[in-house]
């Protein structure tokens, strides 16, 4: 430095700078390295900074007069350093012997140099739009702080030199220019700049205001408070959400990730292709070459291809990190930066110590020290929180990406893989795959920084310590074994516990799904005890866990102190010359502080990679598995007349399976109607699949002409309104649109649904009958005009006169689809007359094929097959009936509210769900026949349809609340409610146990700064030894005392969750049928597994967290307040604005994670609907729609995810900079009261500080997350204390075991109705029936008669009336004696998952005989004994492995089984086929011959024979005799059977 500056200025000088109290730095200094810092930052910023504007380029902004300025003054200040050049050049010529030093030169060369390259840079962001520049912030700032010092030292200057006047006049003038300019320049780099041209900004209507934040505002998250104030002053709503950044939307984000992974792709295909076409070109070896013509045999290929090395598969990680990496490199450079600020403090608190130690310390250095502190602490804090902004906003997009991927993904796979990944798996890829990946991008930099860390602190320590941290260091090395074994073990049983949670979850589902045939088998105990077993098993793994919680919870508070104990009694033991003074130990407590948190992170992080990989496979494996041939059905082909043709097809499902379709030769001509007929399983639908090209093409051709519609056989509904369910994307168009609804059969319907065709259809339909499903279904074919239909089945799930109209109306030849090409798979042979030709389909082949007169005169199968049931079908013709609709009342197929599908709403099955919602008709008349003529219909509506709605709209909303989203803050009361749960005593000993581990952990830091102060009294040796025992028991009765409170804690907290979930359980089998019908069973599946979850996991680890730092945060302040009294002073504001800052964040938090939560679960129902209907969605080639709709779905829980983490961003820099004051005071205090104090109180008191930062921020999340958590705890309890039906025994009211002997039945004066406030459904009915009389029961629909079986076994309770049997009233006895006793044979047959001996006896009170013999009687015996299971045949959920009828009959087995006096059959309408039915009536004749049998007949030909017919009219009586005398009288008995064909 001498030669630049000359020997006059010396660089540096201890006495001028430290040694005093007014110091200054030398001319030298501050000419030469204060001058060059912010210049050599700039340079070296510049280059990297020109490259990241070259491609972040967002178009150009106008100038405005702040840029103006701003170029103005940069050029000023290049002037006025380069007249100072000027003038040394100036000075140089003028006096030949006093030259200036080259400082003089080199100085206002670089300076002046460098602010002609911040003018061009304010120029060039301007036109890459950059509206606040960081760097250039950066620069100014640090030139003002340069500044300062010559600043300060020209005014000193001035001040002596006022008697001989200032020497340099010319350069103090332009230094105080250049301040001044300076000054400006970062005022005004604090303002923006206006949005550049044609930006999002101006069209968006609620643009994020990150995009247009300044630096300072970006680096503080500033522009948050916005949202953050609206949130305090009223909860969030989803319309108070910023739109997403470009940047981060999906239609950025998934092109890109897909991009590069179409690249991955193609490289492995190629290296693929190489090795195979390497593989075989191999010539055959010569002596080999007597093989027939020298060619490799099959099975030396065979050979060859096994040891070809696994293909490679294409990197999804790769892509990923192309996709992602650079962005997130941005974080890892500030990850880095923060890593080496932490280092600071430690060092500055060794300074601050050694100076307190010193008796003639200039207080300067003390204040000096005190705000370097802070100032570096909150530079740590704003840097640590950019680089976790740089981390969360890389998973959010690592998250869109991957879910916009598998979404795109699962619209194109085959069926085999379809099969190899279940629904619900690629739901999981989805929501939990992807979260992994999600979670681990924001620690995945501890993988580097962990031992960054670790490394420098070890470093440092060593300096302190020297080879005694070794000891320290073993310690911690050993707990890592313990800490990972704990780990593991938790993991294991984590996923025990999920085992036992999915099979409760699977078990509630049925059950609530059942409920209504659990409560007429009065079956509710034995499931209520399986639940029950179960949760016990999931409470002894909680148990468990609570265990190795406890034990890792001590080893992460014990480590730091059992590091320290080691380290400092080696130290102190090693050698006698070694003293324990303040300064080492608490350095090096604060070094083991510092290394606490990557010691423990890291196998954490390990652990979660590992996770992340196996996410990684699973995802790779999916988006590799094949994808359907678009080309496997020729669409362009225009041979003939034909528009439907295949040659020689073969088809299988999978490539490797066996071909489902052999020999398949088809020629559909244009225009004609095809019936495919054949028993179950012969290959229909697969036909159907075959043209659709959804099956794999093992040989021959498909060609189809124009366009497909498509009827699947199990309708796909949307989760939308009733017309874009029709209408699928087309426009809407009135005319058409109503001659659609009118052809299917679908307006009657419109009148009975809340909303008209703007009702809004529950998920898979939920709220639409079968029927109603399957014409919705069909109706979007017929409105989607296309060239070929193809209707799988459209007819089956009708009722017999609506498949009539539908086929005369739709199908049939003068049908809205004539003309067109149309393929009907169909099992009623009563439209087969009218086909143009029927192919008859046996084993995957065609066997015969012609038209009807054809097929009979080749009196093949297919004549056989006619003959069997012409006769049946006639009969099947049914009650085609007219239903009056002003009076009557409907089935409110209200909307089931879906505010709360459950996050992994279980995928429900369909017949279940319908059943179960038949909302309040519990009548499960399927469909309504409410098929007149046409004129009346017409004018029926014209005189009812007004007062209808008016009638209608009241009643809906009745029907189905809205869930409440709860708003605003958590009452005290459920605290309360909580805490009672726990047990009230013991909440006090678990807050007692915690003060008591506080005041253990303060002891042993007091005690250690007593031990320090040894050393300043030279009394160290004779104390060592009681010295280090104190210490060391002091600390381990604090670790005992935290395992023995987290372990009280966890029992507590699982003795809660048992009583919870108990009452809550318990409740629900009480509960009376009404609710079920009102109430979406999702909400209460949702209150038993995320409110449950909740409960058992969450809300334990939040309370154990939040009292950990609440008393850490105590003690801290506990600590300093008692080293520095004058701190008490600061406690005050420093705690109101903490209260403030966290309330707003709390508020504003908890509804963002709300609207999260809420906008999540779209995205994974719109997806588990997708993939349902991907043949549909295909078939109609709507598959760019969805995959938009679903990208926007995303798009949106994103907006308030987004908020979310900027929410805890923002709330991390205030309360941070709140325990950056802390540490400020507390050193600023001690600076103060340096004489009062020893040092050991100042290390304690300002160590404490350094901590109590960490303890805050958690602190205010954790209120947070408890505030969130435990509103489960409220929401379970508002389902425990809902109503409950009668008791199930009556103690002083027992039947005796035979009744009733008899059968007598009688009603008096009956009236019922569905819920209060509801019309009466049955309206004084008065009948009387002998035992063993045989009723048929018919009406309408709605005439109540179901409602009559529901009455007896008083699921509907009487409002009006009595029903006696045997003499007894049924109202009196218990529920269970009463439905006991009485057998029913439901409409629909449900089965739950479990062996098929526990749906027959579910109580064990049968012989392996007596259920064989019921099942030979229900003609199930075959079928059962065939199965390597016999009776433990395993049923899956809701029986889906039996076909309908067989579940059918297994309902007919468990009647014969209890055997009571009185049988009630409710007769199914659709799915039954009629040789099931005949099976069904024959047993029932023979069999119950003796009982009394109630029969609600859809089938007239039923009840021809019974002993008395019971026709019911809007709830009362109309005619009841016998049918013979019935049919003599005329009345509406002799009109349904006429309209049956059973009269004449």
């Amino acid at each position: 430095m001498e030669r630049l500056c000359g020997p006059k200025l010396p660089f540096w000088e201890a006495n001028q700078t430290l040694h005093t109290d007014s110091p200054d730095l030398p001319k030298c200094f501050q000419l030469s390295l204060l001058s060059w810092m912010p210049c050599v930052y700039l340079w070296l910023t510049l280059p990297p900074y020109l490259f990241y504007l070259h491609r972040n380029n967002k178009g150009y902004i106008m100038m405005s007069i702040l840029n103006k300025v701003k170029t103005v003054c940069g050029l000023v200040l290049w002037i006025v350093c380069w007249a100072d050049l000027f003038l040394t050049f100036h000075e140089m010529q003028q006096e030949s012997t006093n030259h200036k030093p080259p400082i003089y030169f080199v100085t206002p060369l670089v300076v002046g140099m460098t602010m002609l390259l911040a003018t061009f840079l304010i120029q060039f962001e301007r036109l890459k739009g950059v509206q606040s520049s960081g760097i250039l912030f950066i620069f100014w700032f640090l030139s003002v702080l340069c500044a300062i010092v010559p600043f300060r030292s020209k005014i000193l200057e001035a001040r002596q030199a006022d008697q001989s006047g200032i020497e340099d006049q010319f350069r103090f003038t332009t230094f105080y220019f250049y301040f001044g300019l300076i000054v400006l320049e970062l005022i005004l780099c604090c303002f923006n700049e206006k949005p550049p041209l044609f930006s999002d900004i101006d069209t968006d209507p609620n643009p994020c205001p990150e995009t247009t934040a300044g630096f300072l505002s970006t680096v503080t998250f500033w522009w948050f408070t916005s949202m953050a104030i609206k949130g305090y002053k009223n909860p969030l709503e989803a319309k108070d959400l910023w739109s997403l950044n470009k940047m981060d939307s999906s239609a950025e984000v998934v092109p890109k990730l897909l991009q590069e992974w179409q690249v991955e792709k193609a490289k492995a295909q190629i290296v693929e292709e190489q090795s195979t076409k390497a593989l075989y070109s191999k010539p055959p070896p010569a002596g080999e070459a007597n093989h027939i013509g020298g060619e490799t045999s099959p099975e030396e290929v065979e050979v060859l291809l096994s040891k070809k090395k696994e293909p490679k598969k294409p990197s999804f990680l790769r892509s990923l990190l192309k996709a992602f990496g650079p962005y997130f490199l941005i974080g890892s450079a500030l990850k880095l930066l923060q890593d080496i600020f932490t280092f600071v403090n430690p060092q500055l608190l060794r300074l601050l110590i050694s100076f307190t130690k010193q008796q003639g310390a200039p207080t300067w250095w003390g204040y000096a020290l005190a705000f370097l502190m802070f100032f570096t602490a909150f530079i740590q804090t704003l840097i640590l929180h950019q680089h976790f902004q740089y981390c969360f906003v890389t998973g959010m997009r690592l998250r869109t990406a991957i879910i916009g991927a598998i979404y795109r993904k699962s619209l194109v796979i085959t069926n085999a893989a379809k099969r190899k990944s279940t629904v619900g798996e690629i739901v999981n890829l989805m929501s939990v795959d992807a979260q992994r990946f999600m979670d681990l991008t924001t620690f995945l930099n501890m993988l580097w920084s962990a031992p960054l860390q670790i490394m420098l602190a070890m470093y440092f320590l060593w300096q302190n310590l020297g080879p005694s941290v070794l000891a320290g260091v073993a310690v911690m090395i050993l707990l890592i074994p313990l800490n990972a074994a704990i780990a593991m073990k938790t993991r294991a049983y984590q996923v025990e516990l999920m085992l036992y949670k999915d099979a409760r979850i699977k078990l509630m589902n049925e059950i609530l799904n059942g409920i209504k045939v659990l409560k007429l088998y009065a079956w509710e105990n034995s499931f209520k005890d399986q639940v029950l077993e179960i949760r016990q098993k999931e409470l002894n793994v909680l148990r468990k866990t609570a265990y190795l919680g406890a034990m890792s919870t001590m080893a992460w508070t014990s480590a730091p102190f059992l590091v320290a104990l080691t380290s400092f009694a080696v130290y102190v033991t090693v050698d006698e010359n070694n003293i324990l003074d303040a300064e080492k130990a608490f350095v090096s407590l604060s070094l083991f502080n510092i290394l606490r948190f990557p010691i423990n992170m890291l196998p954490q992080v390990i652990s979660s990679v590992v996770q992340a990989s196996v996410s990684l496979k699973r995802i790779q494996d999916f988006l590799s598995h094949d994808e359907l041939d678009p080309e496997a059905v020729d669409r362009i082909n225009t041979a003939a007349e034909s528009s439907v043709t295949v040659v020689n097809g073969k088809f299988s499902w999978a490539k490797q399976d066996t071909p489902t379709l052999h020999d398949i030769n088809l020629m559909v001509p244009q225009g004609s109607l095809l019936a495919v007929v054949g028993h179950v399983g012969c290959g229909k639908s697969s036909l159907v699949s075959a043209l659709l090209g959804e099956m794999e093409k093992v040989e021959g051709d498909i060609s189809i002409r124009g366009s497909v519609a498509y009827v699947p056989q199990q309708a796909w509904i949307q989760n939308a309104t009733l017309r874009d369910n029709i209408l699928f994307g087309k426009a809407y168009n009135e005319q058409k649109y109503r001659c659609c609804m009118e052809a299917c059969a679908l307006t009657p319907d419109l009148e009975v649904l809340p909303g008209g065709d703007m009702t809004e259809i529950g998920e898979k339909g939920i709220n639409l009958s079968g029927g109603q499903r399957q014409r919705v279904s069909l109706a979007r074919a017929v409105y989607n005009e296309a060239d070929v239909y193809l209707l799988d089945d459209p007819l089956s799930a009708v009722d017999a006169h609506v498949a009539k109209h539908i086929f005369d109306q739709v199908i049939g030849p003068d049908g809205a689809l004539k003309g067109k090409t149309r393929i009907l798979v169909t099992h009623g042979i009563n439209f087969l007359p009218q086909v143009d030709n029927i192919v008859v389909m046996v084993d995957g082949r065609v066997s015969e094929m012609g038209s009807y007169q054809e097929l009979l005169k080749q009196n093949g199968a297919f004549a056989e097959f006619l003959r069997n049931y012409s006769l049946e079908d006639i009969i099947e013709e049914d009650e085609a009936t007219e239903a009056l609709i002003d009076e009557e009342d409907f089935p409110d197929d209200a909307l089931s509210n879906h505010t709360d599908m459950v996050d992994n709403e279980p995928v429900f099955n369909e017949a279940k769900r319908q059943f179960i919602r038949q909302i309040s008709i519990i009548s499960g008349d399927v469909e309504n026949p409410r098929c007149r003529s046409v004129r009346k219909r017409l004018c029926s509506e014209r005189k009812h349809v007004e007062p209808v709605a008016e009638k209608k709209l009241p009643k809906v909303e009745k029907l189905i609340q809205a869930e409440t989203a709860e708003t605003g803050r958590v009452k005290a009361k459920v605290f309360w409610e909580y805490a009672k749960a726990v047990g009230t005593l013991l909440s006090l000993f678990i807050c007692f146990l915690y003060g008591c581990q506080s005041a253990a952990a303060i002891g042993a830091n007091v005690w250690l700064s007593e031990w320090t102060n040894d050393a300043a009294q030279n009394m160290t040796q004779e104390n060592v030894h009681m010295r280090v025992g104190v210490y060391a028991s002091l600390g381990l009765a604090q670790g005992i005392l935290v395992m023995i409170s987290s372990y009280t804690l966890a029992m507590g907290n699982i003795g809660a969750a048992r009583k919870l979930h108990y009452t809550l359980l318990d409740n629900k089998f009480h509960t009376p049928q009404s609710f079920y019908d009102t109430t979406p069973l999702g909400r209460v599946i949702n209150r038993f597994s995320k409110d449950i979850y909740v409960i058992d996991e969450a809300l334990p680890s939040t309370i154990l967290m939040f009292l950990g730092t609440f008393f850490a945060s105590l003690s801290s302040m506990i600590v300093i307040v008692s080293s520095t009294p004058i701190f008490a002073v600061v406690i005050a504001p420093l705690t109101f604005i903490y209260v403030f800052v966290q309330r707003f964040y709390v508020a504003t938090s908890r509804q963002l994670k709300r609207l999260e939560s809420v906008s999540r679960s779209p995205i994974y129902s719109h997806f588990s609907e997708t993939i349902t209907g991907s043949s549909v969605i295909r078939a109609y080639g709507r598959h760019n729609a969805f995959v938009l709709t679903s990208d926007m779905k995303v798009d949106d829980n994103q907006k308030s995810y987004y908020p979310g983490i900027v929410s805890n961003r923002w709330l991390g820099v205030r309360i941070e900079f709140i325990g950056n004051c802390i540490v400020l005071f507390a050193a600023l205090f001690a600076v103060i009261g340096k004489d009062k104090l020893n040092p050991g109180m100042v290390g304690l008191s300002v160590s404490y500080a350094l901590q109590v930062t960490m303890s805050l921020n958690w602190m205010v999340r954790m209120t947070s997350d408890l505030e969130s958590n435990i509103v489960a705890v409220e929401r379970v309890k508002e389902y425990s204390e809902t109503p409950t039906e009668a008791p199930w025994d009556v103690e002083d009211k027992k039947p005796s075991p035979d009744w009733p002997s008899q059968g007598n039945v009688e009603f008096k004066d009956y009236s019922v109705r569905y819920r209060e406030g509801l019309d009466l459904v049955l309206r004084n009915i008065t009948l009387s029936v002998r035992g063993g009389e045989k009723i048929g029961i018919v009406g309408r629909t709605g005439a109540g008669k179901s409602s009559m079986t529901l009455c007896l076994f008083r699921l509907l309770e009487a409002a009006g009336g009595e029903i006696t049997i045997d003499e007894i009233k049924i109202s009196e006895i218990g529920l269970h004696d009463l439905r006991s006793k009485l057998t029913i044979i439901p409409q629909e047959p449900v089965l739950f998952s479990g062996s098929l001996r526990m749906n027959l006896d579910p109580f064990k009170k049968y012989s392996d005989e007596e259920i064989w013999k019921a099942l030979e009687l229900a003609h199930l015996k075959k079928f059962v004994s065939n199965q390597p299971a016999n009776l433990e045949l395993e049923c899956s959920e809701g029986g889906e492995n039996l076909s309908v009828g067989q579940r059918q009959l297994v309902c007919l087995a468990r009647a014969l089984l209890r055997k009571t006096r009185i049988l009630i059959l409710d007769e199914a309408t659709a799915a039954i086929d009629l040789e099931t039915d005949d099976l069904i009536q024959s047993t029932i004749r023979t069999q119950f011959e003796d009982c009394t049998v109630f029969t609600i007949a859809h089938r007239l030909n039923t009840i021809m024979d019974y002993t008395r017919v019971l026709v019911l009219d809007k709830g009362k009586i109309s005619e009841f005799d016998t049918p013979t005398k019935l049919l003599s009288q005329r009345g509406i008995f002799y009109g349904m059977a006429k309209d049956a064909g059973l009269a004449q």
